[in-house]
């Protein structure tokens, strides 16, 4: 039977609250049941969704960045009849798609949550890449209150309303109780309502969000005036944790539990007669398909993280513009040409900066596009998720800020790759070649930090062509890549015409009389390239490979030189551990009888000019050359 009634519907969903929590023997059952009467009035009645259609871009979008309210989100589609009883009773389950917070192997999931604060920014992605394409659908995001103490929650206030997004709708579960205790602001609604109108947004208030009358009015409030202005709305419904069930109401200690058998056969006595044949329908979208069939295809659709990234693919040839070698560039000079040329030929990149565009070199872009480029100010956790809404509806996003401030985003890198989307992330300014701004700007675990990833490609390009293909590489590589770029001029050492690809690297000098090989990447390969030549004078040969890409790295020609010169040396403009020098000495694990030695950064840095942080560091071609004399 189908019925768009809510109050029928509405008891289905906490039927499948409590007993898919209990099945499981855990869950978030007090969260979900909380947001009931404010999710089935939007779900039902005024969401617009082709259910049959998931991609179809004219759909309207539903993040729960309050994700630990899982089980209400499964049961949203089960009271849709695109979830069977026996489905929802294998919530949480190791072969079931309903897994404890949302991932995308659950089809109607945008995006992956869990870690909270994150959804209301992908939110704001996702109504950008609508403003762009010029779509009408709408993004809903639900927040949990106690999630509103988190900055970032903050910065997508702040952009949304500078970014005039009157497509985007957030719906507060204000129930007061956390994990621990009461949140921040408890019931305090008028202080909460006041907060969010200083960041640019209009606001309604429900009194009682459980009351379906007041929630219908709310929605059919909000819609009508969405489009008078151009802020967004935030809806804040005040209700009860555990609504429904009486000796859960209210009750703190009963955050992430599920109830044992007694208990659930107490609940459902309560809660009465469920008529389990109804279901609800959601409005299909009439909107036709009007720009895209599908989303960009070059977008995952792909649910499952792997290592199964493309691995040998070589880029068209794209001559560089500088092509000269021995002319000294930047790295992120040529990354900001890469940019411009990359969007000539493909409309679906955008790119985003976090006020450091002029150092980055993406403001080349900003002047070439700038109605594809979004400055997203210092707030590079609101960038990074805002990135991954993006993407998530066609986009392919490159984003850039200082490498040393990527650290402070990476739960929301972690995030995002679990989302399997592509994303190119660069960071300039890294290590202590960077010379007087010091420490606290030198990125020196960037590369540590993204090789732990499990569906990421690691670049360090040595020069300007190096850097230029690998961006455009970038472009055509899936899955989440990250890519290195520093201020600091260094020689070209590449013909325009040089190939580049994922896994792989470049051999610079070779010959059958070295002594050992140095592999190096960045910057540390022209320091290691001044340590050949000197070395040279007195007749010690060594092999030099710019290692350009960290991950995957290049395991064939690791493995062919370490037989042919028995000894390794690693150098590296990073911190010691996690870097190059460990991925090499993965490659060699079980190779006997071939040392590896690391050349990197082992103690806090500090100001100074380049060259005497290089020597400070160890990584310099004087301390290549020790190194090397010390072992022959």
């Amino acid at each position: 039977m189908t019925t768009n009634n809510i109050e029928s519907v509405r008891k289905l969903l906490r039927y499948y609250i409590l007993t898919s929590t209990t099945k499981a023997g855990s869950g978030h059952v007090t969260s979900s049941l909380s947001a009931v009467e404010i999710m089935a009035t939007l779900f039902y009645k005024y969401f617009r969704f082709d259910l049959e259609n998931p991609d179809n871009i004219n759909n309207d979008r539903l993040i729960f960045s309050k994700g630990h309210a899982s089980p209400l989100f499964y049961a949203l589609y089960g009271g849709a009849g695109k979830l069977t009883e026996k489905e929802m009773l294998n919530l949480r389950q190791f072969d079931s798609v309903l897994e404890g917070h949302p991932t995308k192997r659950f089809k109607y999931t945008e995006v992956p949550t869990g870690s909270l604060g994150q959804g209301l920014s992908v939110g704001v992605g996702m109504a950008l890449s609508a403003k762009m394409d010029k779509l009408d659908f709408l993004t809903y995001v639900l927040l949990g209150d106690g999630e509103m103490a988190e900055g970032q929650i903050w910065e997508a206030l702040e952009i949304a309303s500078h970014y005039k997004l009157n497509n985007l709708v957030g719906i507060i579960d204000v129930n007061r109780l956390g994990q621990a205790g009461q949140t921040l602001l408890g019931h305090d609604l008028i202080t909460l309502e006041d907060r969010i109108k200083s960041f640019g947004w209009r606001t309604y208030v429900i009194s009682d969000g459980h009351n379906l009358e007041d929630v219908n009015k709310a929605y059919e409030f909000v819609l009508s005036e969405l489009p008078k202005a151009d802020t967004p709305y935030m809806i804040l419904a005040k209700t009860i944790k555990g609504k429904g069930v009486s000796f859960l109401e209210g009750k703190v200690e009963w955050h992430g539990r599920s109830l044992d058998e007694e208990q659930l056969t107490e609940a459902l006595d309560e809660l009465g007669s469920v008529d389990k044949t109804i279901r609800a329908e959601v409005r299909k979208t009439e909107r036709v398909n009007s720009k895209l069939e599908i989303l960009n295809p070059k977008q995952s659709s792909n649910n499952n993280i792997t290592n199964s990234k493309q691995k040998s693919f070589s880029i068209p040839h794209t001559p560089y513009p500088v092509p000269h070698i021995g002319d000294s560039v930047a790295t992120r000079e040529a990354y900001g040409q890469a940019l411009v040329e990359l969007g000539k030929m493909y409309e679906d990149i955008v790119v985003m900066d976090g006020d450091m565009g002029n150092s980055t070199f993406s403001y080349k872009f900003k002047e070439k596009f700038p109605e594809r480029y979004f400055e997203m100010f210092i707030a590079e956790q609101n960038m990074v998720s805002v990135a991954l809404g993006m993407s998530e509806r066609g986009k392919l996003p490159f984003i850039s800020t200082f490498a040393s401030f990527w650290t402070r985003a990476l739960d929301q890198i972690r995030m995002l790759h679990y989302s399997g989307n592509h994303i190119s992330i660069i960071g300039s300014h890294y290590g202590v070649s960077i010379g007087q701004d010091g420490p606290s700007q030198m990125g020196l675990e960037d590369i540590s930090m993204f090789r732990t990833l499990s569906n990421s490609t690691v670049f360090c390009p040595s020069d300007g062509v190096s850097c230029y293909k690998i961006t455009a590489l970038m472009y055509q590589d899936d899955g989440l890549n990250y890519m290195r770029i520093n201020k600091m001029k260094v020689p070209v050492i590449y013909n325009s015409n040089e190939d580049f690809r994922v896994g792989g690297s470049k051999t610079l000098k070779s010959s059958k009389e070295d002594k050992l090989t140095v592999i190096s990447c960045g910057d540390c390969v022209h320091e290691t390239l001044k340590a050949h030549k000197e070395l040279a004078k007195s007749g010690v040969n060594i092999r030099v490979i710019d290692a350009y890409s960290i991950k995957p790295i290049d395991k064939e020609t690791i493995l062919k030189a370490a037989k042919e010169t028995k000894v390794i040396i690693t150098v590296e403009d990073h911190y010691i551990t996690g870097g190059l020098g460990d991925a090499v000495l993965e490659v060699l694990a079980e190779v006997k009888n071939v040392p590896v030695y690391k050349l990197g950064v082992t103690k806090i840095p500090k100001s100074g000019k380049p060259e005497e942080l290089l020597e400070y560091g160890g990584i310099s071609a004087g301390s290549i050359i020790d190194k090397v004399k010390s072992i022959i």
